[in-house]
């Protein structure tokens, strides 16, 4: 299915403005444009919107990590949505389709598949799976077949109908936020929206699409798996867990993406804090015995290569 010229130009704007915003932020940085209160309100709005990608988009609705009440799954989405990285059913069926085929033919967003070889081909892909691919690629995959759950929702029918009007009021509440801070003035409105509504989005646009790209080229791996996925750990605490993209590839169900003591992972804490809450339930956790058997050179994962060898020929 060809994607609609409009959401072909609205992908482009949402890469396009925050990044101009972001320029213009730092120019205006220069003159004073910034301040203790302003990055305060950044980062205020960063962790819940970001919250709302990783454990709502993600953990949640793309992989049913753990099963949580309607209200904290809308809330959740709504919040993603503020991301501006698509309507949340879209989103979820994109990711889905990238589990179904990763790093190979059919992967929306892969570094590895069609860009050709050596230095350029590398560079090419790593660009292609960072924002190329949200001009080409992004909202094209089946909603029937990969989504049909959220389909059948009607709370994830609305949000995703209403993606405009919610990000409309995810930039409205820094400017308001901002007009208050600042004394009720234009100019602080105006600070709110440039770095707690255009800046955050746009640090987090790229600290998302560089789980598409980075995390599928550079870092460690110690899981049998048939992809290309890494665990990139200085990406760790500003993806919200989200780099430790390797063992999420080896365990796609896993509320925890962190696995060892010093694998940071931030939205896992909050999947334990939530649990203990009873916000949430039948959490998805790996076990250090299954982790074992999947260990790249174990003897489950050596038997689980001779299979797929013997499928093959």
């Amino acid at each position: 299915m060809e994607m609609p010229l409009s959401q072909k130009i609205a992908n482009l704007g949402a890469v396009v403005v925050p990044f101009v915003a972001f320029v213009v932020a730092v120019v205006l940085a220069w003159n004073s444009w910034v301040g203790a209160a302003d990055l305060a309100l950044l980062v205020a709005l960063y962790l819940p919107v970001g919250f709302g990608v990783t454990l709502g988009y993600h953990r949640l609705l793309t992989h049913r990590a753990f099963q949580t009440k309607p209200w904290v799954a809308y809330t959740l989405a709504t919040l993603g949505t503020m991301s501006v990285q698509g309507p949340v059913i879209s989103w979820v069926a994109d990711h889905r389709k990238h589990h179904a085929h990763t790093d190979v033919e059919g992967d929306p967003h892969s570094p590895h598949v069609g860009h050709g070889a050596g230095i350029s081909g590398a560079f090419k892909g790593l660009l292609f799976a960072h924002v190329g691919w949200l001009i080409s690629e992004q909202g094209r995959a089946q909603r029937s077949r990969y989504a049909k759950d959220l389909l059948e929702d009607k709370g994830m029918r609305w949000i995703s109908r209403h993606f405009v009007a919610i990000i409309v009021a995810g930039l409205a509440i820094p400017t308001v936020l901002g007009f208050v801070i600042h004394g009720f003035t234009w100019q602080g409105a105006l600070r709110g929206l440039i770095w707690a509504g255009f800046v955050r989005v746009f640090f987090l646009h790229h600290v998302t699409w560089s789980i598409n790209s980075v995390c599928h080229f550079f870092g460690t791996r110690r899981f049998d798996t048939e992809d290309e996925s890494r665990n990139v750990f200085w990406l760790a605490l500003p993806s919200l867990g989200e780099a430790w993209h390797h063992n999420h590839h080896a365990f796609p169900r896993s509320a925890t993406h962190g696995f060892r003591r010093l694998e940071l992972d931030p939205t896992g804490w909050l999947v334990r804090g939530m649990q203990r809450m009873g916000l949430i339930w039948n959490v998805v956790e790996i076990t250090p015995e299954r982790q074992q058997e999947r260990l790249a050179g174990s003897a489950a994962g050596a038997g689980r290569r001779r299979d797929r060898a013997r499928v093959a020929a």
